[in-house]
């Protein structure tokens, strides 16, 4: 186990206090929030956006990656919990995610093409389309593709 740990990044920021802290019997009943949204009449789990960057650069290194992607979690407004980048060769891609507490972002890179798969999952009031303006900074794309699922749909 140690030698995959060693491949890949692994983060060492703890979830917040406020997604691991949990009430006990003794404060009496802890009321369940349902993190379905509903918006337009229209209620779901979350919105899953499928996005392709083209002409984007910084797509072979782990750490600006992992940075991209944290800031582009935070401004949707969701919770990092755990984070995973491994990079296939000096000079190959990377393919990684971020587990958050509303779900996750993931990222998949071909620096040879210039060319990044990603995908944000997230639930309850997080706003991935918040998420586009960092990863633009971020990758310089020349052009970005974006298609939207909304998931857990209830009629």
């Amino acid at each position: 186990m140690d030698s995959l740990v060693r491949l890949g990044m692994d983060s060492d920021i703890l979830p917040s206090d406020a997604q691991t802290t949990h009430a006990s019997a003794a404060n009496g009943p802890v009321e369940q929030k349902d993190y379905f949204v509903e918006r337009n009449g229209v209620r779901y789990a979350g919105t899953h956006l499928i996005i392709d960057l083209w002409g984007a650069t910084n797509l072979g290194d782990p750490g600006h990656i992992d940075a991209v992607l944290r800031e582009a979690a935070i401004e949707t407004g969701a919770t990092i919990l755990h984070g995973h980048f491994h990079h296939f060769s000096p000079n190959g891609g990377v393919s990684g995610v971020l587990v958050l507490a509303e779900s996750h972002v993931s990222i998949h890179t071909w620096p040879e093409r210039d060319y990044a798969a990603l995908d944000i999952f997230v639930c309850g009031d997080c706003d991935p389309y918040k998420a586009i303006p960092v990863l633009k900074r971020g990758f310089l794309p020349e052009r970005v593709q974006l298609a939207e699922h909304k998931r857990g749909l209830i009629g």
